[in-house]
């Protein structure tokens, strides 16, 4: 009996945690169907948030974030697929789609209010964006072969 109570209020604690986050706390999703995918990255600041989503073989996704209120989301489809966000300041928003494989996009954010985003299709796509100061809005969209 004692097990039981001491299961039922460690939960209870547990829950209690969860529900008790505070409403400035970061915010991270992930999802990966497949093998040997891998998420990681920092949250430095408040009201940050990281969407992932990954489906295939062998895909990587980074993403770190130093400031407030900044978005980033990045989805894979394929094998070898390799996406990573780094925004510093307040209220940017990278997104990255890559369809296919051995694709590479780095986005790179260094002020406040910018946008980017991009797709890649096919295989072996590389993008490189980096943006600093603010207000600056970048897209992008590769097919290769």
């Amino acid at each position: 009996m004692i097990p039981n109570s001491f299961t039922a209020t460690a939960l209870a604690a547990l829950l209690g945690i969860a529900v008790a986050a505070p409403a400035m706390a970061n915010d991270v999703s992930i999802e990966q169907y497949g093998w040997s995918n891998s998420a990681g990255g920092a949250q430095n600041g408040f009201k940050n948030r990281i969407r992932v989503y990954q489906d295939g073989r062998f895909n990587k996704v980074i993403g770190q974030q130093r400031g407030r209120h900044n978005l980033s989301a990045i989805g894979q489809q394929g094998i070898g697929n390799y996406g990573a966000t780094y925004q510093n300041g307040n209220r940017n928003v990278a997104g990255v789609a890559q369809f296919g494989s051995n694709h590479t996009t780095i986005l790179t954010q260094d002020g406040n209010g910018n946008i980017a985003a991009g797709v890649q299709v096919g295989h072996g796509c590389d993008a490189n964006v980096s943006q600093g100061g603010s207000g600056n809005v970048a897209a992008f969209v590769q097919a290769c072969p």
